[in-house]
């Protein structure tokens, strides 16, 4: 799978000489550079071959095609031409392989989700107080100007109502797409295993209190990644209040099952790779382990996934999803005979990333979105098959109703 390493990503052809000025510039990390402009490109003084080679690196990283990248920039082509070759050509000139080429020539999907079409190009270094995306509307767009409505005709409002204003807008939101939602908790579908002779675990039908999870003491095993960091933070860092992740911006918690996991690793390069979007929204990415091998950590940080990765030594976050307990599956049960689980692998599988089968594996993980301070968890989603995950648009969306609120009530 496509790497999330900037070294990895710029490979060793023209890019890799602007690495320092891609630092300085605040193009630290693969999703930001992936959404550059030819505007902003042209602001950095790249040569033509540079943009060609952007644009030759972009489309393979989308398609987790990268380990065609040198080869293909090294002909001096440009991405169409490229794209004109015949699949025998692509296979003489570059080694590729069939499968490879299929997915190379396949213009219209990638593997990652896309994006909804006002976040496809956002500007450079955005900021939740400089844009945003204003979806208590059905509709994604005008969004610096609703913005500023909001703010002028709403930011005397109180602590208080902020909260209040927090809670409504979010029990407003509907659940689509044969998602099951109840008030601000989602899952995948129980679906029967087995001709119906296994039954799905349940799975709580109401949020996980407050109290529950700002007390949860953590460890930091990861900083967010930018170019030419440290793999791992060197010295073990001393444990910390989870409250203190999201006491001045919201967060996306992903809690993983396993990092070596096919289907856990895809959901994390999916949703790390809306990285851009969420920087816009002001809101930071967070994963959560809940057992820590070291290996497994320096494989997982930042080939599938760039942001802070944390460990959750007592599993208080996984209890929270699961109501108080641990939601657990058992291999046969819950993957043999589960077709949902195997659609999941399946969907993983087609991505292009790779697997190990090291730690424990049936504690089932999910994702929780946290409001800044101590507004609340705003949404819950519960991994009730393996490998189910939270749909990118529905986390971008309530996403939005806390960016909406937290530039309403400052």
């Amino acid at each position: 799978m496509a790497s999330f390493s900037v070294e990895d990503f710029v490979g060793n052809g023209v890019l890799k000489e602007l690495v320092q000025k891609l630092l300085e510039d605040g193009w630290d990390d693969v999703p930001t550079l992936k959404v550059m402009s030819s505007e902003d490109m042209a602001a950095i003084n790249m040569t033509q071959r540079q943009k060609d080679a952007m644009e030759i690196r972009s489309y393979l990283h989308d398609r987790a095609l990268m380990q065609y990248g040198d080869k293909l920039e090294a002909s001096g082509k440009c991405l169409p031409e490229l794209l004109s070759l015949s699949s025998g050509d692509l296979s003489a000139q570059f080694g590729m392989k069939r499968g490879h080429i299929a997915r190379f020539t396949d213009r219209t999907s990638a593997c990652a989700e896309p994006l909804p079409k006002p976040y496809n190009q956002p500007a450079r270094k955005m900021t939740g107080t400089e844009s945003g995306n204003n979806s208590v509307s059905k509709s994604f767009g005008s969004v610096n100007s609703k913005m500023k409505q909001s703010t002028s005709k709403l930011s005397a409002r109180s602590s208080m109502d902020y909260e209040k204003s927090l809670e409504q807008s979010l029990a407003d939101f509907k659940i689509k797409d044969g998602y099951v939602f109840k008030g601000i908790v989602a899952s995948g579908p129980a679906e029967p295993r087995a001709c119906g002779c296994v039954q799905p675990p349940a799975v709580v039908d109401e949020v996980a209190p407050y109290a529950f999870i700002e007390n949860i003491s953590v460890e930091k095993l990861a900083p967010e990644y930018k170019i030419g960091m440290e793999r791992l933070v060197k010295t073990k860092a001393p444990p910390m209040k989870a409250v203190e992740l999201w006491r001045d911006k919201p967060a996306v918690l992903l809690c993983i099952r396993r990092p070596g996991c096919i289907m856990c690793r895809a959901e994390a390069h999916q949703l790390y790779a809306k990285k851009p979007m969420f920087d816009a929204l002001g809101i930071q990415l967070i994963a959560v382990l809940h057992e820590y091998i070291e290996s497994e950590v320096k494989d997982f940080w930042p080939r599938y996934w760039g942001g802070v990765v944390l460990y959750d030594r007592e599993r208080q976050f996984f209890k929270a999803l699961g109501g108080g307990e641990l939601l657990k599956d058992k291999f046969i049960s819950g993957f043999i005979l589960n077709p949902r689980a195997i659609a999941n692998y399946k969907r993983a599988k087609a991505m292009g990333i790779k697997q190990n089968f090291k730690g424990e594996g049936e504690i089932k993980g999910g994702l929780f979105i946290i409001g800044r301070g101590k507004s609340g968890i705003a949404y819950q989603f519960i991994e009730r098959n393996f490998g189910d995950w939270a749909p990118v648009a529905e986390v971008i969306d309530i996403c939005s109703k806390l960016q909406v609120i937290l530039v309403s009530f400052p």
